[in-house]
């Protein structure tokens, strides 16, 4: 059972929005952020009192050298006028990615990963990052984020991977409540 409340993701994890989301996050894409940012904002409808960033480990931001959610977090941020957290949560084990590993593997993988150091009592708390695939990341990051007293938590993502069943999905297939 996911430890988030809601999921808004605005677009599939398929073609050409996988190459754009690639684009920014190893090809240093970053004029793409305000772009994808923005297909975001225009479907909120439930504002949390603040916002974070799926945190990188150190090392990953310090070889990547910038963190992309964290760019998505700051343009959604700006343009909602809620308060983005910046350094509330911390990645505290470098993982590797789970990109490359099967789904089995992805929960061992990002167990304990997270530390949210704020006092969040009874707050609603939006996670944005840039893909979900499993939702494994988000939900530690949730679990972290329920520690640190969040009552209520929303993954914002700009792209999710949806089941490979052969199903055509619209763009309200994608806005889904958990």
């Amino acid at each position: 059972m996911p430890k988030f409340d809601r999921t808004l993701a605005v677009f599939a994890y398929a073609f050409p929005l996988d190459k754009l989301v690639q684009a920014l996050k190893f090809g240093e894409r970053l004029m793409l952020v305000d772009g994808l940012a923005e297909s975001l904002v225009r479907h909120v409808k439930n504002r949390p009192d603040y916002i974070i960033a799926m945190p990188l480990h150190r090392s990953r931001l310090r070889g990547r050298g910038f963190n992309q959610s964290q760019e998505l977090a700051r343009h959604i941020a700006n343009r909602l006028n809620i308060p983005l957290l910046a350094h509330a949560c911390h990645r505290v084990r470098d993982t590797p990615p789970q990109s490359a590993l099967k789904w089995k593997e992805r929960g061992k993988n990002m167990r304990n990963a997270f530390i949210c150091s704020l006092n969040l009592s009874g707050k609603h708390i939006a996670v944005v990052d840039d893909v979900m695939t499993s939702g494994t990341s988000l939900n530690e990051v949730s679990i972290a984020l329920r520690k640190a007293g969040a009552t209520e938590i929303s993954a914002w993502v700009i792209a999710r991977t949806l089941p490979h069943t052969g199903q055509k999905f619209t763009r309200s297939d994608l806005d889904i409540s958990n």
